[in-house]
């Protein structure tokens, strides 16, 4: 992996990672999680409970032109412990940027959460001039993990 191509953010937060998973893998909690602004609701309430599946979001941002949806194909499910998905506009094969979520229990009531957003795999030259990234900044991701402590705590 390109380290000059993701961001790795982490944070402790005073929730068991049961708890902090419950929420990360209800896509319509993302609304509130989401500290870029781009998420604006979810398409379904179905709860992600493994790898193969897909949640599509409803989203907004000028690097797209307004609004538009994306298909999020989970690639990484373990209970409690990794929540990952590669993100694709709606009805397309994700070309190569994924979200990972990582728990890390720190005791009974408490988990480090760590939070990467990889673009490494993107390789489509127009895709890649089209689209500055990283779309998501690393304070807005902290924004993202603070959010999480107040929707778990």
């Amino acid at each position: 992996m390109d380290d000059d191509k993701r961001i790795t953010v982490s944070r402790t937060i005073d929730a068991p990672a049961n708890a902090v998973f419950d929420v990360l893998t209800l896509p319509r909690n993302h609304v509130q999680l989401d500290g870029s602004g781009f998420v604006v609701s979810d398409e379904h309430g179905d709860r992600i409970t493994g790898t193969g599946q897909v949640f599509t979001m409803n989203m907004t941002g000028d690097h797209m032109g307004g609004d538009y949806k994306t298909d999020n194909h989970v690639v990484g499910y373990e209970p409690n412990k990794l929540l990952a998905w590669k993100t694709a506009p709606a009805g397309t094969e994700p070309p190569g940027w994924e979200w990972v979520w990582e728990l890390t229990p720190q005791g009974p009531d408490s988990t480090e959460v760590t939070c990467t957003y990889d673009w490494s795999q993107v390789t489509d030259k127009e895709l890649l001039q089209k689209v500055s990234f990283p779309l998501v900044s690393q304070e807005q991701m902290e924004d993202s993990l603070s959010k999480l402590a107040a929707t778990v705590g």
